[in-house]
């Protein structure tokens, strides 16, 4: 499982022209799913994305979690990162899971992350969001910084 984490100030999905999903400060992950995943990687990988210490501290360091700082997170599947794009000038899929086993795996990955990110910092209920798993979605977002990091 690949995850492109990138900070930002707001981040919004449209689908057929409609906002379907909104943050504001936080995190877009982009999430793209491999033959080889399965629930044990995704609550791993959950883990490290929302423990990954990205955000800004008081002397500005990157020292803070989206868990310290209780932003909003946006989890988008996107396939295309499985890509193997070492060889030639178009990209394999694989080493992608494929549809009908990549969905419910992700669909795990969203319930686990509103689960264990809504039980953080007591009662306090973390913002997730998500795109539509195969839409067409067109994502706009301000990234901060930038800071981007893809997370293998």
């Amino acid at each position: 499982m690949k995850a492109l984490l990138q900070r930002v100030n707001w981040a919004q999905i449209k689908i057929n022209n409609e906002l379907t999903a909104q943050i504001q400060r936080g995190l877009l992950v982009f999430v793209g799913l491999e033959k080889n995943d399965d629930k044990v990687v995704a609550d791993q990988k959950l883990d490290k994305i929302l423990s990954y210490r990205i955000f800004p501290d008081s002397t500005d360091k990157m020292n803070l979690s989206l868990t310290d700082i209780a932003g909003d997170l946006l989890l988008v599947s996107q396939f295309t990162l499985a890509a193997d794009t070492n060889k030639g000038l178009r990209p394999s899929f694989s080493s992608a899971m494929p549809p009908v086993e990549a969905e419910p795996l992700y669909d795990y990955l969203v319930s686990a992350a509103k689960e264990k990110y809504g039980n953080v910092k007591g009662n306090v209920k973390g913002n997730v969001k998500t795109g539509k798993f195969a839409a067409d979605m067109k994502i706009s977002l301000e990234n901060d910084g930038p800071v981007t990091f893809l997370l293998t």
